[in-house]
């Protein structure tokens, strides 16, 4: 069988392939999210500083928004297979220096943000090898599906670690966690070393230029030509503007608005990753609309719709805010694993490193801008009316879909003349 771009698939044998690494990113995964729940549960026991916690934050963010792009174009020039394996590589030693910084009761606070640090500039080199490799291996028509599944794990770690993690630290010290992830990583390595993953043809990649940042500049021009892409890219930066402000402000939505506590949050919270975890679950039998750009559209609405629905909640609207959590929590996979399939299934394989990083890129450097204007805002004029806010910006950038240019049609690929000479490439993954 024949997918886009050339690849061939034969029917059984990519899940042969692909499921094997698909279930050691699994490990992988919880491994880091647990990592990630002890070390910030360290920092607030031990200093118990907001200052401490918000400059973690930053540090885990910073690499997403500098590093992605170079690491997208690299990812676009190496063997896809061994950027994942060095990038897990290196996430396991940083945990193993980390964990015997713990053992020798040495640690301190700045060794955990050069942690943090080095495992988000790993995780900036991961994602969008694992993304590029997926495209080549799994059938376009599969795609939407794997990527239900994707989102449907996030939720399912964001459910799962926080309570296992406090669990195993009441068990483990915190090199004995850190060992756990050493453990996890490996296990996701072991798949990479045993299977093949398809790459650009060879006669394409010889044709790149010698600098990677020139590299860089044909996918910004590619990015930059291709109008409904760029239009894509910036209707979500402005979207994830509010949207990710807001879910930083649900701990003072319960307290400040509804008069709850921790129970009330945990409520709010679990409501929105089980809804992730079923919303990746429909996505992943259904598939999506057979245009995929309007599955994105339907979820980005109702999604807008749920988050608008909450900031006209009343203060004794707590059980049906929970519920529309719960509903944009279904309706988030669904759009992001949708839209991910479009990025896979049209942009060349030799450029996907490149424009899914710049894609990272875009919406983590958003949230910054965001978060220094919630708070003003919120302060002013009350928590429930940035969900408003946010909400009727998903709505209008959905709508927005329907009136720029092309967008709609996004799923007939970049026009010719668009990106580098390497458009159209080819592989096997027989």
């Amino acid at each position: 069988m024949i997918g886009v771009h050339g690849i061939e698939w034969n029917a059984g044998v990519w899940r042969s392939r692909f499921f094997p690494i698909w279930t050691g990113q699994v490990f992988s995964l919880l491994g880091s999210e647990l990592v990630q729940f002890a070390l910030v549960w360290w920092l607030t026991r031990t200093t118990g500083s907001a200052t401490v916690l918000a400059g973690a934050t930053l540090v885990a963010l910073l690499p997403q928004i500098l590093i992605s792009p170079i690491a997208g174009t690299l990812v676009d020039r190496w063997d896809r297979r061994w950027v994942m394996i060095l990038a897990d590589g290196a996430i396991a030693l940083t945990s193993v220096g980390l964990a015997l910084l713990f053992a020798s009761g040495a640690a301190q606070v700045w060794h955990v943000y050069v942690a943090l640090l080095a495992r988000s500039a790993g995780s900036a080199f991961h994602w969008p090898a694992m993304q590029a490799a997926t495209a080549m291996m799994v059938p376009d028509r599969h795609l939407s599906r794997i990527g239900g599944l994707n989102q449907g794990l996030y939720g399912f770690a964001a459910i799962v670690a926080p309570p296992l993690g406090a669990l195993l630290l009441g068990l483990l010290p915190m090199h004995g966690i850190l060992a756990i992830d050493v453990v996890t990583a490996l296990v996701a390595v072991l798949p990479l070393l045993c299977v093949r993953i398809p790459q650009p043809q060879r006669e394409l990649l010889a044709e790149r230029r010698p600098s990677v940042f020139a590299d860089l500049g044909a996918g910004l021009r590619f990015v930059w030509s291709w109008k409904p892409l760029l239009a894509i890219i910036l209707v979500s930066m402005s979207i994830n503007v509010f949207t990710n402000p807001a879910f930083s402000l649900s701990p003072l939505l319960v307290t400040k608005h509804f008069g709850g506590g921790a129970i009330q949050l945990a409520g709010l919270q679990s409501a929105f990753g089980f809804g992730m975890v079923g919303g990746g679950a429909l996505l992943g039998i259904w598939g999506g609309f057979k245009r995929r750009i309007v599955t994105v559209v339907v979820a980005l609405f109702l999604m807008g719709a749920g988050f608008t629905a909450v900031g006209f909640m009343p203060s004794t609207g707590f059980g049906a805010a929970v519920v529309a959590f719960g509903f944009v929590g279904v309706m988030s996979p669904i759009c992001d694993g949708a839209l991910l399939a479009i990025l896979q299934s049209t942009v060349p394989h030799e450029m996907q490193g490149r424009v899914l990083s710049l894609l990272m890129s875009g919406a983590k450097a958003a949230a910054p801008l965001g978060l220094a204007v919630a708070g003003p805002v919120a302060d002013r004029f009350g928590i429930p009316v940035w969900y408003a806010i946010a909400g009727l910006v998903m709505i209008a950038g959905s709508l927005l879909v329907f009136v720029l240019p092309g967008v709609l049609r996004i799923e007939e690929g970049a026009p010719s003349g668009s990106g580098s000479a390497t458009t159209g490439s080819t592989a096997k993954a027989d």
